[in-house]
């Protein structure tokens, strides 16, 4: 990562190269230190400027045309990576600017230290200085310094007083406890020292007169926006002072194998081109000419009407969130149908086929149609982020942008791995899923998932849906429960392992892939988990296991647990994941839908089985 230059006089040479601040992983950049986060570099805290800012002429570019379509770029690239030799890297610019000296105490803007050139060093003591670690923020995406001045003189001014008392700050530790209370702050004017206890509440700011400010320091050159929200003080490494907005999507034929790629830079020549075979067997012709590779006019037909099919789809699906759900749906389609590597070639992204073995030992669990993914292709693309307020899948939250101006590209990573995809039977998930019992206990996590939406909306009246269904959280709950059973049978982390789910009304599936590109991702160690004769004895065991949880019986007769209350049977002990390897924030989730409750047996859709 590369600051931002420093301003140099007239004259001046340029500079050739920036200071290197530090190193993170490619994947990071993604999901832990994406665009607008706080990264501590030593002793040193850094934000991580906007994409426009970036130097990726080396940087790789990914292709994912179905995702790329719904957000509205032509393209992904993978971040930097760089040596120390290149001038290719991520910007990064200082922040917080209010620094504090662990010798002389004091705080103070980090201008105002008059440290050496090069150095972040108070230039009194010669100690290096320590960032401010509060900041405040606001759920529209801006964040600046903490108002240390109005927070230390709240209550030791006397009425009438106005403007600044021209006194310096100090900040000292007292030692005597871990908590905010032996964080103190006082001022050379002579007010009583203060804590910061207090200060991380939600509405503490709101009593000092302090507004947001409407900076956004990742972007450079942006100018202050008007902003009316109350600014909240956080922690600087605080988990919701940088939450990412991830979308991903899966490399399904006709698109994964290559040839979309290739065609990139003249797909919107073949677009014009249309249903013309004639015009574009020509074009083609003449590509070959530039291009050392030879194109099928049926395979380019062949993604030319499958654009055009997804052109067409009806107006309510045009939106962002409805074009989210055509993905999976797509997705689904391909997954149910699946593809032979007898039919593939070498390039080929998706190679989905089903099990050699009879899948009859699944029948008793109402488990159908499952398929081996041994060859699978994700996408990861950072969209925006938000600050103060999760976002999950279906919260409204203000999406801070990545760059000043839009750009044809967002940063991504791409997943080369396998997994496992499971859908369960219609005829029997119908009538359970119907019955009162079932439905009122989903009712009571709906109702719950409603009411944190509604506390979480900015606009009362575009309150999302909650997706909450009794095939959704039966479906997320096995998910957990399956990946739990790998992790512990098959030798595979739990972190490694990830879900995506398929559910709606016309959708009852799951797919178990891995998560990760290093060597836990595409060895057939999954794979080889869903040929029946091993998935059986797992879905058995893992059924067994959720019968029984450590905390029992408070898990299982629970009315409400986990944020909001989302959660019914649910906790750390039995069914909860790694949150990277969970779609939903490990929520929504109830295990005595799989196998009922003591009370009422009758709730869990697989209580038959395991009388067996």
């Amino acid at each position: 990562m590369t600051p931002p230059p420093a301003r140099r006089r007239r004259g001046a040479a340029p500079e050739r190269s920036y200071p290197r601040r530090g190193s993170v992983r490619r994947a990071q950049m993604i999901t832990t230190y994406g665009v607008g986060s706080l990264v501590a570099v030593d002793n040193e805290s850094f934000m991580v400027s906007g994409i426009d800012s970036w130097n990726v002429s080396e940087a790789p570019t990914i292709h994912e045309h179905r995702l790329a379509r719904v957000l509205g770029v032509k393209s992904f690239r993978l971040p930097p990576a760089s040596d120390d030799t290149s001038k290719d890297g991520v910007r990064v610019r200082r922040f917080p600017l209010w620094h504090s000296c662990p010798d002389c105490n004091a705080l103070q803007h980090v201008r105002g230290f008059n440290s050496p050139p090069g150095k972040n060093e108070c230039g009194n003591c010669d100690e290096e200085l320590v960032p401010s670690r509060f900041v405040m923020a606001c759920a529209q995406g801006h964040i600046d310094d903490f108002p240390y001045w109005k927070w230390a003189h709240r209550s030791n001014r006397q009425e009438g007083d106005s403007g600044f008392c021209g006194g310096e700050m100090r900040l000292r530790t007292s030692g005597k406890t871990a908590s905010l209370r032996s964080i103190l702050i006082s001022c050379t004017c002579g007010i009583p020292e203060v804590s910061m206890e207090g200060a991380l509440r939600r509405q503490a700011l709101s009593g000092l007169k302090v507004f947001c400010s409407g900076r956004r320091p990742w972007l450079k050159d942006a100018p202050t926006e008007h902003c009316s929200e109350t600014p909240r003080g956080l922690q600087r490494g605080s988990s919701v002072a940088w939450q990412p907005i991830v979308k991903t999507a899966l490399s399904i034929p006709p698109w994964s194998d290559g040839l979309a790629a290739r065609l990139e830079p003249y797909w919107q020549d073949l677009r014009e081109l249309g249903a013309d075979r004639d015009g574009v067997k020509i074009y083609l012709k003449a590509l070959t000419m530039k291009e050392t590779y030879e194109f099928s006019v049926d395979k380019v037909v062949a993604l030319l009407e499958a654009e055009n099919h997804e052109d067409v789809a009806p107006e309510e699906e045009q939106s962002t969130d409805h074009a989210y759900v055509a993905l999976r749906k797509q997705e689904y389609e391909r997954l149910s149908e699946g593809k032979p590597e007898s039919e593939s070639d070498h390039e080929e992204q998706f190679i989905c086929e089903p099990p050699r073995s009879s899948t009859s030992p699944l029948a008793p669990y109402g488990v159908t149609g499952p398929m081996l993914v041994k060859r699978l292709r994700e996408v990861r693309a950072l969209k925006s982020f938000s600050r103060v307020d999760t976002p999950d899948t279906h919260a409204d939250v203000h999406e801070a942008p990545l760059s000043l101006a839009p750009m044809d590209w967002l940063p991504a990573m791409e997943v080369q791995g396998e997994g496992v995809f499971l859908r369960l039977d219609e005829e029997r998930l119908g009538p359970w899923a119907r019955s009162a019992a079932v439905a009122a206990r989903v009712e009571r996590m709906r109702n719950n998932h409603l009411r944190m939406l509604r506390e979480r909306a900015q606009d009362a009246q575009l309150v999302p849906e909650s997706p909450a269904s009794p095939r959704m959280v039966l479906l997320h709950t096995l998910a957990h429960a399956l990946i739990n059973e790998w992790s512990l049978d098959g030798g595979y982390p739990a972190a490694s392992l990830r879900e995506r789910l398929y559910a709606d009304d016309t959708m009852a599936g799951m797919l178990i892939c891995t998560a990760t590109s290093d060597s836990a991702g595409s060895l057939g160690g999954l794979v080889a988990q869903g040929e029946p004769d091993r998935l059986e004895p797992a879905l058995r065991s893992a059924l067994t296991r959720a019968q029984w949880c450590s905390a029992d019986p408070l898990c299982v007769e629970s009315r409400a647990s986990g944020v909001g209350g989302i959660n019914l049977a649910a906790c750390h002990a039995c069914v909860l994941l790694p949150e990277t390897s969970c779609e939903h924030n490990n929520g929504l989730l109830d295990r005595a839908l799989l196998i009922g409750t003591p009370e009422d047996p009758s709730i869990g859709f697989f209580r038959e089985a395991l009388q067996l």
